[in-house]
């Protein structure tokens, strides 16, 4: 991963892979209230690229931008300057090949809809055939540990499960990007090491490629490939973080491991420098 400056990708050819990463964030700056006494800039010129199958995560101090980079990045806002760039496409709009997964699963799901029914609602609106809706949702609740949940309603399941069938949703379209913003954050600590494993599982399992954003410095370790990291607002990027703990993780031996431990000391020092401590 690593910095770009053009806003201008070639095209690749008809039918063929785009060249470079699977997704490359050029320059972005998000200004709120622009030309007004109220002017603020949450987030400035930030750029970083993530290759395919890599898992990437960004950090922060509160406040730094980090929901306000991952909406412009999916192209539900509009950047005030800057642009994202998917597979050699520069975004004006959600592409259809990105899943999203948010961290109020509570508002994300229709509590009158069936589980199943909630899945395959991004597969209705892309006109997949009912029965192919159905194999496809049978698939990515089983890929989610939930196959015995699709005849039941969010509103009887634990609030790790609701985010389990919000997570197979997103996958339901098979997305090459998965945009994922503090999605564990409303669970306990237990649940949170089991959606943790969840997602690395499906990683795997599927080769999608995934940028999460989080607050917990140990989550970003433990999940991620690199990890960007961001200053405090208007945000930076204050360092890139390779993280070499390997593909085989698990939470018990990898956070007490030696390296996770000195790059959980190297994360906190950047994202709390001494200067910038209460």
């Amino acid at each position: 991963m690593s910095s770009t400056t053009s806003d201008h990708p070639v095209p690749a050819a008809a039918g063929a892979a785009p060249p470079g990463p699977i997704l490359e964030v050029r320059g972005i700056q998000k200004t709120f209230n622009a030309g007004t006494d109220h002017e603020v800039t949450a987030i400035r010129d930030i750029s970083f690229t993530v290759e395919k199958g890599e898992f990437v995560c960004v950090v922060g101090p509160s406040g730094a931008g980090k929901t306000t980079l991952l909406r412009a990045i999916a192209g539900l806002a509009a950047p005030s300057r800057g642009s994202t760039v998917f597979e050699g496409q520069v975004l004006s709009d959600v592409p259809q090949k990105l899943g999203l997964v948010f961290q109020d699963y509570g508002r994300s799901l229709y509590p009158w809809f069936t589980n199943g029914r909630n899945v395959a609602l991004p597969l209705a609106a892309r006109g997949v055939p009912k029965a192919a809706r159905a194999t496809r949702v049978a698939e990515v609740l089983a890929a989610v540990g939930l196959g015995h949940v699709e005849r039941q309603y969010p509103w009887e399941l634990s609030g790790g499960m609701q985010q389990r069938v919000a997570i197979a949703r997103a996958l339901s379209y098979r997305p090459e990007l998965l945009l994922m913003d503090e999605p564990f954050a409303s669970v306990d600590a237990q649940t949170r090491f089991d959606l943790e494993d969840l997602i690395l599982r499906v990683r795997r399992d599927l080769g999608v490629t995934v940028v999460l954003v989080t607050h917990d410095i140990d989550e970003a370790i433990y999940l991620s490939d690199r990890i960007v990291v961001l200053s405090a607002s208007p945000s930076v990027v204050r360092e890139i973080v390779d993280v070499p703990l390997g593909p085989e993780r698990t939470q018990s031996e990898t956070r007490a491991s030696t390296a996770f431990v000195e790059l959980r000391q190297h994360l906190l020092a950047l994202v709390m420098p001494k200067g910038e401590r209460p």
